[in-house]
């Protein structure tokens, strides 16, 4: 099969813009693995703030993603999420034809080290692999939460990220876990992952659901955050996951914050929680990650499709109109 003599990349060049770019073609060097792209997908949350200028300059470095290039704001290549098969190069255990997961941005061929690309199992199709980065963030929102047998649970914000979360902590023994969201389109996506879902205002007036033992806030608004801190019980840990670049967010610190001593703390996928790093890698995360994404219903996650060739506009598609629609937009090469 003949191959093209440059790649192609997806860099974001201004305020709702972006653009694909020609690059050299690389050839793997001892340690690195060429890898064509099968399949990408956009991380509405995060790529939708990148894509729209919205990271503080506070945060250039923090926010920097794996194999990013350029420089926040604009140009930009950014992305975390990329299923393809080894070309050429490796190691005893990196064939040609291996499928794996790495960290990198929208591009249809690249070269990385051979341990940034970890191998898909069998049982999980390249399809439903673009999930890999998003599982990933939610283990460690469920590390954050130390959750605990027949604990009461929210998940408010049922994006991919809240909704994963929700159905990684509905399988502890015991545990009661509902996902709270306004959209009604939500609903049959938490129906199909086996979960329980309400509306926020529902979700304030039931008994069932006050006092609840933890909450994890995944809907990226103030209201969300709100209302999670509402439904927590004494001594509850609330578990923030949203992030809001460069958004102010006023907590309610105030009312029974104090006199239920609750705990609230932030997730964030870049830190594995202090207690797990002694033993645990980003690796050894992201394998479990994949490991855990051989049930066919987190399909139901993935609620677009579109042609590399087509992201300039699918990307301000999916940060603009259809946002509210769009849960994991995959990109296939």
């Amino acid at each position: 099969m003949s191959r093209p003599d440059a790649e192609q990349a997806f860099w974001v060049t201004g305020p709702g813009r972006g653009e694909l770019r020609s690059e050299p073609l690389a050839e793997p060097r001892d340690g690195e693995l060429r890898v064509r792209t099968h399949f990408s997908a956009i991380s509405r949350g995060t790529e939708s703030l990148v894509f729209r200028g919205r990271v503080p300059e506070s945060q250039y470095q923090a926010m920097r993603a794996p194999f990013q290039a350029g420089d926040f704001p604009w140009p930009v290549k950014y992305g975390y999420i990329s299923v393809g098969e080894v070309e050429a190069g490796g190691a005893p255990d990196r064939v040609p034809g291996q499928r794996v997961f790495c960290l990198h941005p929208h591009q249809s061929t690249y070269v990385v080290p051979v341990t940034a690309a970890v191998p898909i199992p069998e049982s999980v199709p390249s399809e439903r692999a673009v999930l890999a980065a998003n599982m990933e963030t939610a283990i460690n929102a469920v590390w954050d939460a130390q959750p605990g047998p027949g604990d009461l649970i929210a998940v408010v914000g049922a994006g991919v990220v809240g909704l994963l979360a929700a159905w990684l902590l509905r399988s502890i023994p015991g545990t009661e876990v509902v996902v709270i969201d306004p959209n009604p389109e939500r609903e049959a996506v938490a129906g199909a992952l086996g979960l329980a879902w309400v509306t926020p205002e529902a979700a304030a007036v039931e008994p069932a659901r006050q006092d609840l033992d933890i909450v994890l806030h995944a809907s990226g608004h103030p209201d969300g955050l709100v209302q999670a801190l509402a439904l927590a019980g004494v001594e509850a840990r609330v578990v923030e996951m949203s992030w809001y670049g460069d958004q102010q967010v006023p907590a309610p610190l105030g009312e029974a914050f104090h006199s239920r001593r609750l705990t609230l703390r932030s997730s964030q996928v870049g830190r594995i929680p202090p207690e797990r790093a002694p033993r645990w890698d980003y690796r050894r995360r992201l394998t479990l990650a994949l490991s855990l994404l051989s049930d066919p219903a987190l399909d139901a996650l993935i609620t677009g499709d579109d042609a590399f060739t087509d992201l300039p506009e699918v990307m301000a598609r999916v940060s603009g109109p259809e946002a509210a629609r769009t849960l994991c937009h995959r990109i296939r090469y």
